[in-house]
């Protein structure tokens, strides 16, 4: 009796689209990709198909949507890093910076995130999402004195580390999972560090060099310090005017 009073106070919410992308991205974090149909959608928001097709066409739409909604919390941050309402100005390196952990953070929340970030870039990049990403790191590139026929190959470089570091990531805390509940990330790394030094010294000199880097390295310090390599980079060949 109670489950259907809460069903019938559910039903009786005004069905948006906004509601529906929100149930999406819950789905989506529980069960990755396959885990959205429309038949696990209407039993979450308790109501039929045609409800939900009302708002969106397909899947592939909600899927989009879903994305969407992700990327323009994670664009929205506070001078920390964290997600928030807007903020006052900053250094163009600070909203750099603060932009890729935005980003970084919402795809290890989200696993499917990377997967769909990496389609839009390549295969939808006239969609919302690349031409937001770009907006927002291309109006600091500009604001870092880069040349006008230098700005996209800079802001380029940016959010292909951005997102493919961040994807890498969200790839390797998934593989984790897959060792089990009880996976220790230390473990883990301490055994591919262990395997690395290993390794025949004349054939892999440098990487037995770097296997004690492996095994203490934090994945968050390590992706902000590519960012700071990107922008040191773009520092040096277009140095600020003085």
């Amino acid at each position: 009796m109670a489950t259907r009073a809460r069903r019938t106070e559910r039903r009786e919410e005004p069905l948006s689209r906004e509601r529906i992308v929100e149930a999406a991205v819950g789905l989506l974090d529980a069960a990755g990709e396959g885990g959205l149909t429309f038949r696990a959608l209407t039993e979450r928001l308790a109501t039929g198909p045609g409800a939900i097709y009302w708002h969106v066409a397909n899947r592939g739409e909600l899927l989009d949507a879903a994305t969407e909604a992700v990327v323009a919390a994670a664009l929205v941050v506070q001078p920390s890093g964290a997600p928030g309402p807007p903020h006052p100005p900053r250094s163009p390196q600070g909203e750099i910076r603060a932009v890729a952990l935005g980003l970084f953070d919402e795809v290890e929340a989200h696993p499917w995130l990377a997967a769909q970030l990496a389609t839009q870039l390549s295969r939808k990049p006239w969609q919302s999402v690349t031409p937001r990403i770009f907006e927002r790191i291309g109006r600091q590139v500009r604001a870092l004195g880069v040349p006008e026929g230098s700005r996209f190959t800079a802001t380029s470089a940016l959010v292909h580390h951005i997102l493919g570091a961040a994807g890498q990531n969200a790839a390797n805390t998934e593989s984790a999972r897959t060792l089990g509940p009880d996976a220790d990330r230390g473990e883990f790394l301490d055994a591919v560090a262990g395997a690395w030094e290993e390794l025949d010294p004349d054939d892999y000199p440098f990487t037995r060099a770097v296997a004690a880097e492996m095994r203490d390295h934090d994945d968050r310090a390590q992706f902000l310090a590519g960012v700071d390599l990107v922008l040191a980079g773009i520092a040096a060949v277009h140095p600020p005017a003085t």
